[in-house]
């Protein structure tokens, strides 16, 4: 891995957080820089991966629904989420270094790691990391939660599936405060008062624009 990515600015979320396109809609629209979302290559970086590379990942892609989702705890579901785990990080660099020095590129995603991402990182101000509340995290999860619109509705037990991984999250989200403050690294908490632009400045803000 490079020592540093120069031409990039990351913003984090926590998972379901639905804060990410925001994040970084504002300064592409501002300025025109190029937009790279994690969550939008998962499926190509799965298909770059093999079992050895990627042992977690290649058990979840076995799994059916209700193994996912159902019948593990939501500690479990935590401590063995691959990309939690920082698997597949690696792509994310390949992946920004055969970009165009410039323009400017913003990455976003819950995958971008605190501990992953300090060591890359030119300057601390280049990254920061949005955390959804409570309130943020249960509406993310209500309209997740819509019957037949997600994923959930796949299970046996749409609420229990719900539930975990509403609790999965909540607990990711304590994981991801706690690393960013231990490294020193930025972070904004997102609460439902907050408007796509209201975050938008925030971020623009937090970056020095």
């Amino acid at each position: 891995m490079p020592q540093s990515l120069g031409h990039g600015c990351g913003t984090s979320t926590g998972s379901a957080a639905g804060a990410g396109p925001a994040s970084r809609r504002s300064p592409a629209d501002h300025y025109g820089w190029r937009l790279y979302a994690t969550d939008d290559v998962m499926r190509d970086h799965a298909g770059r991966t093999t079992p050895e590379e990627a042992p977690f990942l290649h058990e979840f892609i076995a799994m059916n629904m209700d193994e996912r989702w159902v019948d593990r705890s939501p500690g479990i579901m935590l401590e063995t989420f691959h990309w939690f785990r920082g698997e597949g990080f690696g792509l994310i660099i390949e992946d920004l270094l055969r970009l165009p020095q410039e323009p400017c590129v913003i990455v976003e995603g819950f995958r971008l790691l605190p501990r992953l991402v300090k060591p890359l990182l030119a300057a601390p101000e280049h990254a920061i990391w949005l955390l959804p509340t409570p309130d943020f995290r249960q509406s993310a999860i209500q309209t997740r939660s819509i019957p037949g619109e997600a994923f959930v509705w796949k299970t046996s037990d749409p609420a229990k599936a719900s539930r975990n991984i509403a609790e999965r999250d909540r607990m990711f989200t304590r994981r991801l405060q706690g690393e960013a403050e231990h490294l020193r690294l930025r972070t904004i908490q997102v609460d439902t008062t907050m408007t796509e632009d209201d975050l938008g400045e925030q971020v623009i803000t937090a970056f020095g624009l």
